[in-house]
């Protein structure tokens, strides 16, 4: 998996003060996307251990209150096989943080297919959905287009439907 771009102390992507991880990669190719400069899945910088430690580290500072980490891309579920150790450890060694992941596929497809299923299972928010340039709007806050949601996870997957996030914006 490579690592197209890594932000600490982001504000932009989620509630509070986050580091954002964005993967390499995506097939969707949305019309409109804001991040078309990184579907290659070769782009960036390979993802390693010691990448690894570091959002750990980074997820451990105190002397800033950081609520977790946003996972963004390209998109984050295609690439599982190396976001699923990392998020494992997360839950594992960084407990208080939260993870929001943003994918282009619906919570509906996401179900269905056992390796995303399991790694949603460790987050706690996911935005889904594709961008639809037809349906881009500015004054949605974590989303690009209107027909994007945001779920709270462990409520869609106990509940097997979706159960929106309702967040005082």
């Amino acid at each position: 998996m490579n690592i197209a771009d890594y932000k600490r102390f982001d504000v932009i992507n989620g509630q509070g003060i986050r580091h954002s991880l964005y993967t390499s990669g995506c097939t969707h190719k949305c019309r409109g996307c804001f991040n078309a400069s990184i579907w290659n899945f070769g782009y960036g910088e390979l993802f390693t251990d010691e990448f690894e430690e570091r959002i750990i580290d980074d997820l451990k500072i105190d002397y800033v209150k950081v609520q977790g980490l946003s996972i963004l891309g390209g998109e984050p579920l295609q690439n599982v096989e190396g976001l699923l150790p990392l998020l494992k450890r997360i839950k594992k060694e960084c407990k208080s943080k939260d993870i929001w992941i943003w994918s282009g596929y619906t919570f509906e497809e996401i179900i269905k297919n056992e390796k995303m299923n399991e790694l949603i299972s460790y987050c706690d928010v996911l935005i889904d959905g594709r961008f639809e340039l037809e349906r881009r709007d500015l004054t949605l806050k974590w989303r690009g287009s209107s027909n994007q949601r945001i779920l709270d996870v462990k409520e869609s997957l106990k509940e097997g439907k979706v159960i929106l996030l309702s967040l005082d914006e």
